[in-house]
């Protein structure tokens, strides 16, 4: 057990005495004071090759547990194959009251309606920029302001300021937690955002891979309206998904709070959204998968359903870091098994009847 994973071991009962914000700022703390490891290297047949970009593993840090780019370096040293940072928006902004988030830990999930707290674009881009030459994969996720009147330019905002550090953007238009905001992701709204994001990553030097991020509670005709605004290279890939709306089956005794609920519940629901949004693209754009992996078994099954990469968050509340090494192994376990030399033959394979999420 690797140091950080043996600290949050010992402190997991303290962390989860406390506000589950004033907690997650504790470990962004200590993060931030621990000396960076060397991470371990990723057996090569857990490389994985998208968007242009090879990466080590396919396991990735979510959007949401490192708002200001604090500690990317930090959770790469742990074994993620790739970090995600933000959302963060144009302006600083304080998000929305306390308490805003909070752990349903019967059911391993969370419930947040943060509202996009974060530092703003300046702050962010300047510890980006700090951390120049240091190797690893580390995108930005981008948003709006709750008050601006330009959502769109926002976004264009995003593109400009991080095109020369981000290792790739992720738009970000299906969080529950901002007024309209889900809205983008309509046919004529979405195909405007993408017109424009794309004429100002053309003026940009350097063009880094852009991703959408959307919602797990659409239709089929919506998700269909998706695939088909994205074809053709409007973005490099989409992930799927954010956190959900939904409250099926919850035990837990604050299950009924207002804001996204992600963790272990959201896996059926966005597996077979993924499957989905495959089999609609053929797999012809490379897919994220995001929602309920707490272990190798959720992590296969989001490659099976069409994911080439994948991604966690919640999961390292209840589970910690050591979760890491131990997806990475159990996926390695299972190429081993099968006698696959990498992950591409497992890509997609079960997304013709919804994943194995269902």
């Amino acid at each position: 057990m690797g140091l950080a994973a043996l600290g949050f071991a010992l402190a997991r009962p303290l962390l989860h005495a406390i506000d589950a914000e004033r907690a997650h700022g504790l470990t962004i703390a200590v993060l931030k004071a621990m000396p960076l490891a060397r991470p371990s290297a990723s057996p090569d047949l857990l490389a994985v090759n998208a968007f242009g970009m090879r990466f080590p593993n396919p396991l990735g840090l979510a959007a949401g547990f490192d708002k200001n780019a604090d500690v990317p370096d930090a959770m790469l040293s742990l074994g993620f194959g790739f970090a995600e940072v933000g959302t963060v928006t144009p302006k600083a902004q304080e998000g929305n009251p306390r308490p805003r988030l909070f752990r349903l830990a019967e059911d391993r999930a969370v419930i947040n309606r943060m509202g996009f707290n974060n530092a703003g674009h300046t702050e962010t881009y300047l510890k980006l920029r700090a951390r120049a030459g240091r190797p690893g994969v580390v995108g930005v996720n981008i948003g709006a302001n709750k008050d601006t009147t330009d959502r769109i330019g926002d976004y264009v905002q995003g593109i400009r300021v991080f095109s020369d550090v981000a290792s790739y953007f992720a738009v970000n238009i299906s969080s529950p937690n901002t007024p309209g905001l889900r809205g983008l992701q309509s046919r004529d709204a979405l195909r405007q955002l993408l017109d424009r994001l794309n004429a100002a990553r053309q003026l940009q030097d350097r063009k880094p891979p852009m991703l959408l991020k959307i919602a797990p509670d659409l239709g089929d005709d919506e998700l269909q309206d998706i695939a088909t605004v994205c074809a053709r290279g409007a973005v490099d890939g989409i992930i799927v998904s954010n956190t959900t709306l939904s409250r099926g089956g919850l035990s837990g005794p604050v299950a009924s709070e207002a804001g996204g609920l992600s963790g272990e519940p959201l896996f059926a629901l966005s597996t077979r959204m993924l499957a989905r949004l495959y089999a609609m693209t053929g797999g012809a754009i490379p897919l994220i998968g995001v929602g309920g992996i707490g272990g190798a078994e959720q992590a296969w099954a989001k490659i099976e359903a069409g994911a080439s990469l994948v991604q966690l968050y919640s999961a390292l509340v209840y589970l910690g870091p050591a979760l890491v090494t131990e997806i990475l192994r159990g996926l390695e376990s299972r190429l081993m098994a099968e006698n696959l030399s990498s992950l591409a033959g497992v890509v997609g394979r079960k997304a013709h009847h919804g994943g194995s999420g269902t």
